[in-house]
């Protein structure tokens, strides 16, 4: 039986920053922690995550495109894959709109919902963090 229960959230902001310098800080992993809370560390193939069970060592490959893409496959210790995508658009001002589509994360159906609210609140709160470190 099909159900409506929304398994996603897109989120975007406005960043008063040219779109070259907010490219190169979000496709490099090691600038993750300063603007998320669940990344301890990040470099190009692994990551330390931050989560309610303790800390946890994840494979992270980080995909990028000239266009503004940038995605991150994360390969948990247990074979599961996470993913996260995310784009940078040059506006005409001169700014650049970021936008984050959030997926539910990989909890029991009837925990879908909450557990979704509490990260789209975390995520708002990760994207004026990222535009207060880039403002110029």
């Amino acid at each position: 039986m099909a159900t409506n229960l929304k398994t996603f959230d897109v989120q975007f902001i406005e960043i008063e920053a040219p779109f070259e310098k907010v490219f190169a800080f979000i496709a490099d992993p090691a600038n993750l922690p300063l603007w998320t809370a669940a990344f301890r560390e990040a470099n190009n193939s692994s990551a330390l995550l931050v989560t309610p069970k303790g800390e946890l060592r994840i494979g992270l490959q980080t995909i990028t495109d000239t266009l503004g893409v940038i995605d991150w496959h994360m390969k948990m210790p247990d074979g599961s894959i996470g993913k996260a995508y995310s784009r940078a658009t040059a506006l005409p001002n001169g700014n650049t709109l970021y936008s984050f589509v959030l997926l539910a994360p990989p909890v029991p159906v009837e925990e879908v919902e909450g557990t979704l609210e509490q990260q789209k609140q975390l995520l708002n709160d990760e994207l004026k963090k990222l535009a207060q470190l880039l403002k110029q």
